[in-house]
């Protein structure tokens, strides 16, 4: 990107911030300035927290992929034709955003604490662009949300549920094989050995990052709402079962194979290769619903002649 380029760029998300000669409007630059350092010191910290979750919690390693892209695809997509600021109502959500911003930091509450950054960044958007502004960004913002972790209360009322049903699913593939087992709640027991489903092998990563995908790639690839929506359905059931498959296979591994494959750097090698294999069922379920977009629309367009 050229310096030229960069100035146009910027001129058009901050206003006039540059003469017709190149140089610096302050009266412009200096309140853009001044908002982005009061931004930097009401959710610096918060950001920074959130960004050390992306890098060393697993259940929010999904955020180290949506963040950067929310930001690459609003700058793909610019600013609309006719954006217009709507001062007032921006200001009011600023201020909320604030409010929420304090009051969650009072509470400790790290998940809305963290919401009221993407809250702030619409109030910003609203502010300069207008509220049209926010629905042409829709895309950046749900997936910017999308990014920010889920409360430990959720992600724990979600986690044993889908424990059970991994370990429901995995004990019935094993005795389709023959394999003798006894399910006693999230414990399966295989003469000699016994696998425990724990948390981390509950499928909510994988379901995450699913859902998250499916969102980007609804957005990307498919036209109508609701095809975009039958999308996230399907991820659902796709991320259950292929965890139920992963069970099933370190079941089959440890008792015909050997008991140091369902632990260790096998059984995570085993999980990666099974997200991809979800990652893979996803991508052919997008590409079959573009084919029926594409056959509807071509139904239409011959009914219509």
């Amino acid at each position: 990107m050229t310096a030229a380029h960069f100035q146009a760029e910027l001129k058009r998300v901050t206003g006039r911030a540059f003469d017709a000669d190149g140089a610096a409007d302050y009266k412009v630059l200096i309140p853009f300035a001044a908002t982005c350092i009061a931004f930097l010191l009401l959710f610096g910290g918060t950001f920074a927290s959130l960004a050390r979750d992306w890098w060393v919690n697993p259940e929010a390693g999904h955020g180290l992929l949506l963040a950067p892209v929310a930001v690459w695809w609003a700058w793909r997509a610019g600013i609309r034709e006719g954006a217009a600021p709507e001062h007032k109502l921006g200001i009011a959500i600023l201020i909320f955003a604030v409010l929420v911003r304090c009051a969650a930091g009072l509470a400790a509450e790290l998940f809305t604490m963290r919401s009221s950054i993407v809250l702030a960044l619409v109030g910003l958007t609203v502010f300069h662009f207008g509220v049209r502004q926010v629905l042409y960004w829709w895309l950046p913002f749900v997936v910017g949300a999308l990014s920010v972790p889920l409360p430990e209360l959720v992600t724990q009322a979600l986690a044993l549920p889908l424990q059970f049903q991994a370990s429901e699913m995995g004990a019935a593939m094993l005795k389709m094989r023959d394999v003798p087992v006894l399910l006693t709640g999230n414990v399966i027991r295989l003469p000699g050995h016994e696998l425990f489903v724990t948390e981390a092998c509950s499928g909510l990563r994988s379901l995450t990052a699913l859902i998250s995908l499916s969102v980007l790639l609804g957005a990307l690839m498919l036209r109508t709402p609701i095809a975009r929506v039958l999308l996230i359905l399907i991820a659902i059931p796709i991320a259950v079962v292929i965890n139920g498959v992963r069970v099933f296979m370190t079941g089959f591994l440890v008792y015909f194979v050997d008991p140091k494959l369902g632990q260790g750097f096998m059984h995570i090698t085993e999980g990666w290769l099974l997200f991809l294999v979800s990652l893979s069922c996803l991508a052919i379920v997008v590409k079959l619903m573009t084919l029926v977009e594409g056959w509807l629309d071509r139904k239409a367009e011959v009914e219509s002649d």
